[in-house]
């Protein structure tokens, strides 16, 4: 509680106002609020004096107004927030005007950055080869569906071949046979994976043939899950097809 007094003229707007810190007929300095008046009031009410932007001054509390204006379910332009402050530049405005985590969040949710990144896998998982210990051992149990076959590498999520598959010792091809006899398996479980993809991987599932050509001629000297190369992996072995490439 304070006595009332009378009003005083503002610097900014020309106008008389009655100030909210006042004494004896005069406005309250700066100083004595920041340094005096604040910390005293933050240790009655067993707040902290500051806080991760800094220390609680007089001034913070048109910045907090000012954020939340700028949140708010129907939020005030950033045009707004410059005449409703008194600013004479915009620059000052944005210094006052935070994007709140929500908002922030909300906007890059909407964005549909990651939804646009993202692509779902068919996965087939062996509950026989799990429950008779054969998956322990080494016998493969999760089989990626890439279509044209089978991988069997446990972090084919990782594989930068995936998109592009190399045919290592972990692809297993689809055979006339094999592949629906494997479906029909009643033990098998199917799932989905969501794997996220990078811009080249993107453009390999959505512009074709030619951007897939690009990727994997990107990956020719990329080590797979196995070791080896593509390139390596496309050499002749010795003694059975012909004879090493001599590079």
């Amino acid at each position: 509680m304070r006595p009332s007094g009378p009003p005083q003229w503002d610097a900014k707007t020309g106008e008389a106002v009655h100030f909210l810190f006042t004494w004896r007929g005069k406005p309250i300095g700066a100083t004595y609020l920041n340094h005096t008046l604040i910390p005293m009031l933050c240790r009655k009410a067993g707040v902290p004096e500051a806080d991760a932007r800094g220390n609680i001054t007089s001034h913070r509390a048109r910045s907090t107004i000012a954020t939340q204006l700028y949140n708010a379910r129907e939020p005030m332009t950033l045009l707004e927030l410059q005449q409703w402050l008194g600013h004479r530049s915009p620059h000052a405005t944005q210094y006052y005007a935070k994007l709140s985590p929500t908002r922030l969040t909300k906007a890059f949710t909407d964005a549909g950055y990651f939804g646009r990144n993202v692509r779902l896998i068919e996965v087939l998982i062996d509950q026989d080869v799990i429950r008779s210990g054969a998956a322990a051992a080494g016998e493969p149990w999760r089989y990626y569906d890439l279509g044209h076959g089978y991988c069997t590498y446990d972090f084919f999520d990782q594989c930068p071949h995936r998109m592009a598959c190399a045919k290592c010792s972990f692809y297993r091809p689809k055979e006339s046979s094999l592949g629906p006899m494997r479906e029909a398996r009643q033990h098998l479980l199917r799932l989905q994976q969501a794997l996220p993809l990078t811009e080249q991987e993107r453009a390999a599932v959505e512009e074709g043939v030619a951007a897939l050509e690009k990727l994997t001629a990107q990956l020719q000297d990329t080590p797979t899950p196995q070791g080896p190369t593509p390139r390596e992996l496309a050499l002749p072995v010795p003694g059975r097809l012909g004879k090493p490439s001599p590079t």
